[in-house]
């Protein structure tokens, strides 16, 4: 595993994050969420590996993917340093009129009630989730630089927004003397490269990491050249038609399948390395319910591709609308 400093921040993290989205209580989420007894082996396997970086959110699972989240690296790991815990806020979890959202009284109740069900004093990474129309974007640097002081985060990041929101987060902070984002969670793969438009070379001038989300397209990408029909959450994933399937993705699969088989490797392990070697590209968050899906994630780390072969996967794409 290889490390790297999330922006410019000087926290290391792993080059491969791993997604906890996937594990939490299924009675509280989705039916194809892992409970903990069969969450535990990939966790653990994630960490003998070198994963160091975990992302969660208060809205998985209705909570519970925090709660097995903290249990499990609690128990895998010695000590509350050797890892990095990142989590967010935005999406309702209670159904109380202000449990939702980006005011000072949300985020304040939402990142104690973080820490109590992951159990620990203070995340590494506390990000928004989205953007909040609703409430005054100063308001909400505010309540995030205080969380920072507070000492429950250690930094702050975001996650899915316009790049004119983010530099007026950013903005905002600077002028008042808060604390400032240092990194961004955005969608960013093969199939979808509109943040390459504003945002990456935003980051990229701010020295803002990017973790990106759906580093694989939902598994289309891992399953280019393939017949396989993906795992349960696949089958039953209605955004998959709504991102993705627009031109030039099926020549962009048929790119990735060939040159998995060039190099005989997977096509998940191409997917992976390619957005890898992006500029600013620190930390992909990977999904794993299958011991596969990690062992592609861990190798795409060691894999370099040339520059003709990163060429030849970007070739085919054709420009979409933005998609949040």
């Amino acid at each position: 595993m290889d490390y790297v400093r999330l922006g410019s921040t000087g926290m290391k993290v792993s080059r491969i994050c791993l997604g906890m989205m996937s594990y939490g209580d299924p009675a509280r989420g989705q039916d194809w969420v892992l409970d903990e007894a069969q969450s535990e082996p990939l966790v653990r396997g994630a960490a003998e590996a070198g994963v160091t970086f975990f992302d969660t959110a208060d809205v998985y699972s209705a909570g519970s993917s925090e709660e097995v989240t903290g249990r499990l690296l609690r128990k895998i790991f010695p000590n509350r340093e050797d890892y990095v815990l990142a989590t967010k806020v935005f999406f309702p979890v209670g159904q109380a009129t202000n449990d939702s959202g980006l005011s000072r009284k949300h985020v304040h109740a939402a990142i104690d009630a973080s820490l109590r069900r992951l159990g620990t004093d203070y995340v590494d990474l506390y990000q928004i989730h989205r953007w909040d129309d609703h409430t005054p974007i100063e308001e909400t640097m505010e309540a995030l630089h205080d969380v920072v002081r507070s000492g429950k985060a250690r930094y702050i990041g975001a996650s899915t927004m316009y790049a004119w929101q983010f530099a007026k987060a950013q903005h905002v902070a600077e002028v008042n003397g808060w604390t400032k984002f240092v990194s961004m969670q955005n969608h960013y793969n093969l199939l979808y490269r509109e943040e390459e438009r504003e945002m990456v070379p935003l980051c990229l001038d701010q020295g803002v990491g990017l973790i990106p989300w759906s580093p694989l397209a939902r598994g289309l990408v891992a399953r280019a050249g393939s017949d396989d029909q993906g795992t349960t959450r696949a089958s039953s994933d209605g955004r998959i038609t709504s991102l993705y399937g627009g031109p030039g993705d099926a020549a962009i699969l048929d790119r990735v399948a060939g040159v998995a088989s060039e190099l005989g490797v997977s096509p998940a392990q191409v997917g992976l390395a390619w957005l890898l070697a992006q500029p600013g590209v620190n930390a992909p968050i990977v999904g794993a319910t299958k011991e596969r899906h990690l062992d592609d994630a861990v190798a795409a780390v060691g894999l370099s591709l040339s520059d003709k072969e990163l060429a030849a996967l970007a070739e085919p794409y054709v420009d979409r609308l933005v998609a949040h």
